[in-house]
């Protein structure tokens, strides 16, 4: 160990060089340098994707159905008024199979008979056909329509 001190005798006490050519490195690009090499990028993001959960649509029963026609009819009749409401509605997942109820409470603008579409003022369109759920918010509790 003595022998290998003594080789370096001649520089150790020397100071560190500092180049009058080459700016200094920043403190935050020299530790880069020797982060880890991530040869299978992305692989984190597809487990968390495999590992999320979606549900299935459920198909709601003949009285479900005809109880939120009977709202969609109201709601029509006080289209004018831009009556605020709840809707419930099954939106299909981009990614994988199912999707997820999700719930939207807002002023709507009209119901597209044509299209049939719910349209909010927001410009949200939620199709009638994925409706599990409907009620005009200030008239209370709703009454539920999904299976």
């Amino acid at each position: 160990m003595e022998e290998s001190k003594q080789n370096y005798d001649d520089i150790i006490m020397l100071p560190h060089h500092i180049s009058s050519v080459h700016p200094a490195m920043p403190v935050s690009e020299r530790a880069a340098q020797f982060m880890p090499f991530a040869a299978l990028t992305g692989y984190g993001e597809a487990i968390d994707e495999a590992g999320r959960r979606t549900e299935e649509r459920m198909e709601l029963e003949e009285d479900a159905v005809w109880a939120l026609d009977e709202k969609l009819r109201m709601i029509q009749e006080r289209a004018a008024q831009k009556p605020e409401i709840s809707v419930t509605f099954f939106r299909q997942d981009a990614r994988k199979a199912g999707g997820a109820y999700v719930t939207v409470t807002g002023r709507i603008r009209k119901i597209d008979q044509y299209e049939k579409n719910l349209v909010m003022e927001d410009g949200t369109k939620i199709s009638m056909k994925e409706v599990a759920e409907l009620y005009i918010v200030n008239e209370g509790e709703p009454s539920s329509s999904r299976v």
